[in-house]
């Protein structure tokens, strides 16, 4: 059993598990930003109680105690978030549509994959990682009450035995199995338009959909789209459904965004892009962040936060491209 050291080294014991307590946290708050802060908070609790530890159980379900109650305090508001797309349905691509803003804790944020996702050799187990960090799971796991959450994100995800989940939770063996079958039951009744397989794109698909984008080139674009593609935009509500529908978003709202240029990363689990747009003045500004969902052998999803001031820096994306 791994006791908690006496000495300076806490600090370097914690941040062993940092990693593992973002993806938790994330998983548990639906927003990057917030898991970060959660993790933060986790370790100043942890270290100011460090003295009192002696050792009762492991670093590691100490620190994920601590972090669950760091995140049950953070999520006192009823109001769940979400996907744009479990809202309301798909809508047309008129100016009009962009009125409708959502406030901040309204929508799921993304996540570096560095930040939450351990490296591993397996590609399964590299697989089923990224599917837990998937913006539709993540937002699915938010229409669950806590304990439950807490329960199929430990047992299903971090593959937590039920007698290490039920001590964390303070509760029974008993009750953990209870709540991860309703957990079950719950995402499996009313799956996120945004669910279904996906998968990782071959190279050489990936490289055209950046060399379109950046040409702006709407039939070399719509030629790596899904009939059904789906677009979100973050903070707005409107999201759009199908290739005509992007089509036409692109050369009219959207049309500044020609002549953009790409920086390549991954978030939740998916290949994600940092956009920037021509800025007047000289240069390119920050526009988007792009998570990228493909399936088969094309696009099927674009998710595009605009908060670029508050995930950029995060994602250690540069605020400017000269």
């Amino acid at each position: 059993m791994t006791t908690v050291p006496a000495t300076t080294s806490v600090a370097d014991e914690l941040e062993t598990h940092r990693r593992g307590l973002t993806g938790y946290c994330y998983r548990m708050l639906g927003s990057g930003s917030e898991a970060e802060d959660a993790v933060q908070e986790t370790f100043i609790r942890a270290w100011q109680a460090a003295d009192r530890f002696e050792g009762r159980a492991s670093i590691k379900n100490w620190l994920y105690r601590i972090a669950h109650n760091v995140c049950i305090d953070m999520h006192r508001s009823p109001q769940r978030r979400a996907m744009s797309v479990d809202l309301g349905p798909a809508r047309t691509p008129d100016p009009a549509n962009l009125a409708d803003v959502l406030p901040e804790d309204r929508w799921v944020s993304p996540v570096a994959d560095d930040r939450v996702l351990a490296p591993a050799a397996d590609p399964a187990a590299v697989a089923e990682a990224r599917e837990s960090v998937r913006l539709a799971f993540v937002t699915s796991l938010q229409r669950l009450p806590a304990r439950q959450r807490a329960a199929l994100v430990l047992c299903d995800v971090l593959a937590w035995p039920a007698a290490e989940t039920a001590e964390l939770l303070d509760t029974t063996v008993a009750s953990v199995n209870s709540a991860l079958q309703r957990a079950r039951a719950t995402l499996a009744e009313a799956p996120s338009p945004a669910a279904g397989p996906r998968r990782e794109p071959d190279p050489a698909l990936l490289a055209r959909y950046v060399d379109a984008f950046e040409r702006y080139d709407m039939d070399a674009l719509t030629a790596v789209l899904h009939d059904d593609v789906i677009q979100t935009m973050p903070p707005y509500a409107m999201w759009l459904s199908g290739v005509d529908d992007l089509r036409t978003f692109y050369l009219g709202p959207g049309a500044g965004c020609a002549g953009s240029r790409l920086v390549a990363g991954r978030a939740n689990g998916c290949p994600a892009f940092a956009q920037y747009k021509p800025d007047p003045a000289g240069g390119f500004s920050p526009w988007a962040l792009q998570v990228v969902e493909f399936r088969d052998d094309r696009v099927a999803a674009l998710h595009f936060f605009l908060d670029t001031a508050e995930c950029f820096p995060r994602f250690g994306f540069p605020l400017r491209l000269d």
